[in-house]
């Protein structure tokens, strides 16, 4: 097995899964945050639409 960077190829894959999963989190945070501001506007609308 070629070595992938520092310590050994077991620690490599440790790190490469972390970053991954430390990534997906921000991803899914970023589209909650998202949702929630689309949601607040379309409540927005729909109060002013009613007056």
């Amino acid at each position: 097995m070629l070595p992938l960077g520092r310590g050994s190829p077991m620690e490599d894959y440790k790190e490469m899964y972390y970053t991954m999963v430390r990534a997906s989190e921000e991803a899914i945070n970023i589209l909650v945050e998202a949702q929630r501001k689309c949601e607040e506007m379309y409540l927005a609308m729909a109060e002013a639409a009613e007056e």
